[in-house]
Formats: structure tokens, sequence, C-alpha cells
């Protein structure tokens, strides 16, 4: 294979995939980088499986061409592809230890035995699996086995490495330890890593960027903090992580009124006299004590350890707004308790889609 190191390590080239009437993949482009960590992030259906799946070989595209370091992949063979896919459900072979998992996939392609072993023990030692390596699957936890299937798919040493909903199965404890564990392992290895995920915390906590899909198109691709801080949409806004909306207009001064308040916003490029949605985090919302703010009820208050979710009920929604404050800060805001709101015009977004 000829590589060309100037171009993205991975090029995806207007690509459309079908399935009968239903368009899966529409027209989408995407470029990604050498020793990148990149998640594909979207609802079910929005089409990052089938995105995948034409990456590694097991689709291929109705339209649009695919590059791996230059060199044109659309129709190449799976087995042909210097890329591995590690599945969701592992697919260990049962009968075989763990130091066999590792070794099969380079019996396969005939290595000298020496190369194989060296390879194993590296392999071993950088996913921390040398105790475990006369384990069968069996004898191994969810995360051991998770570990197993990753050093299986990287011994192969290959260029990118892609990973389906790779730690859905793990409980939450595990998931957030694997998630650690996959990132510290990809900057040890430098290999281009892919993931698909529906899980945002899983995409913000590991991803150098992220790509959020809908109906087989990139909303918005950017760092985890612009998807988050800037998000592009209103779609973008609401599903990365939790959102207050709340339902207004731009008035003839460009000024943002709903409930019968006037709110500071970033309302630059937006149509006046036009009805608009501002979307403010409820981290970016603060209690003022000089009751200069906007005048609310606390209705509910759920308590997350370190920091207490209020739902304040006001005149902007009919949604009480969710308001996230530091547990320590919070003992004043009971139920029922009279508030006052503020929140700074920088950490609000204005959509008119």
């Amino acid at each position: 294979m000829n590589i060309d190191f100037k171009a993205p390590v991975l090029a995806v080239d207007t690509v459309v995939k079908r399935f009968g009437k239903t368009v899966a993949v529409n027209g989408l482009s995407l470029d990604i980088r050498e020793n990148e960590f990149f998640a594909l992030l979207g609802p079910s259906g929005c089409g990052k499986t089938t995105l995948l799946r034409m990456i590694a070989g097991f689709e291929v595209p109705d339209e649009g061409r695919i590059r791996l370091a230059g060199t044109d992949i659309t129709e190449q063979a799976p087995e042909k592809r210097p890329l591995n896919l590690m599945f969701q459900s592992y697919a260990l072979f049962p009968h075989m230890t763990v130091r066999q998992n590792l070794a099969y996939g380079l019996e396969m392609e005939q290595l000298a035995k020496s190369e194989i072993s060296a390879r194993v023990e590296e392999m071993l030692k950088t996913t921390d699996l040398q105790a475990l390596a006369g384990r069968k699957p069996a004898e191994l936890s969810g995360g051991q086995k998770q570990r197993v299937a990753l050093a299986r798919a990287l011994i192969k040493r290959p260029k990118v490495l892609l990973l389906d909903e790779p730690l859905g199965a793990l409980d939450k404890k595990l998931r957030e330890k694997m998630q650690l564990e996959l990132k510290r392992l990809q900057n040890e290895v430098g290999i281009t890593f892919i993931i698909v995920t529906h899980d945002q915390e899983e995409a913000l906590v590991m991803a150098d960027r992220v790509a959020v899909l809908k109906d087989g198109s990139i909303l918005q691709c950017g760092t985890p903090q612009e998807v988050y801080e800037r998000p592009a949409n209103r779609f973008v806004a609401g599903f990365i992580g939790v959102m207050n909306f709340i339902e207004g207009e731009i008035g003839a001064d460009a000024l943002f009124r709903a409930g019968g308040e006037v709110l500071a916003c970033d309302h630059n490029g937006l149509k006046r006299d036009q009805k608009a949605v501002l979307a403010v985090r409820p981290e970016n919302i603060v209690l003022k004590s000089d009751g200069t703010g906007i005048a609310g009820t606390v209705v509910d208050v759920a308590y997350h350890g370190l920091d207490r979710q209020l739902y304040v009920k006001t005149t902007l929604s009919a949604a009480p707004l969710q308001v996230r404050l530091a547990a320590t800060g919070a003992a004043a805001a009971q139920t029922g308790a009279a508030v006052s709101l503020g929140f700074d015009a920088a950490a609000c977004r204005i959509f008119q889609d």
C-alpha cells in the first residue's frame, strides 16, 4: 500500500448508503487525523454504525469514496484493510486462553513464532493482562474481557481501530474506569481510534473530536468543548448534556423576550421579529442574592452528591428551569423557596431552527 502521510489517515468523501428506500448515510464527508481519538455520536438510527461498517468494509457505499492514508479502499475486502473492528460482544474464543486469543490473528498471518511471542508479551504488558494470560474468557470479568478484546485488536498494529459501542455491556462504574483506560491506551500505542457511541459522556471524556450525527448527516464536528459549549443547532444542544430551552422571540430591537422578561443573549445574525429559543445549561444559571434576577420558586430538588439539581418554576417557560449548584452552596434552596435567577449572555445560545 502506498501511504501518503500528508493526507488525513481516513477520508470519507460524500458517502451515501441506502437500504431500500431508507437513506442510512446521506452524502457524508469526514476527515480523521492520524493518532486521533474520534467519536461518532448520535441516537439510534442516525447512521453511525452503518458508517463504521463501510469504513471496515462490511458495507459498500452506493455513492462516494473512502480513502485510508490516501489509498482508495472503498471496494476493498475487509481482511485487506489495515484496520481492525472491535465489536461490543468482544467475540473471544471460549476454548482459548487470553494468550492464545491474542496470538491467533498473528498465527493466521503466519508470522514467525518468536515475533508472535514477543508481540503477545508486549500487548499483555500494555493492557495489564500478564496475570490473566493463562485464563479462559469464562474466568474473566466483563472489564477483563473488554481489555482482552482490545488487546487482540491492537496486536495486529492496525492503522485505524474501529470500536462499536465497546463499553455498552459494562456497568456504570466499570464503564467510567474503562473510558480512561481506553484513552490511556490510545495515547500509548499511537493508533487512530474511531468509536461509535450514543453515550454523550463517553464521547466527551475520551474523544479529541466528536461528530454528532442525525438522519445520516453530520450536524456538527468539533472538540468536546466546542460541541458542548457552542452547539451548532437546537438538536446538538439538546442531545449533548442537559439543556434548558426557553421559547421566545427576537424583537425589532434585537433583544430576546420571553415570559415578560428581556434576556441578555448572543443574537448576532438572527432575524428580528422572529420566534427563537434560548438555550442555557443548568450549571450556567446562578442564584442572585440581590433580587435583581428572574423570580422563581423551587418546585423540586435532586441531590447528586457533589451538586444539587434545582427545578425552578418561572414565567419564562412551562417546564421548570434546571439549575445545578454545588451541594454546599444550595442549602437554602429547598422546595418551596423563592429564588432569583441570573445567567451570563456569553453562556447562552439562541436558535431559530
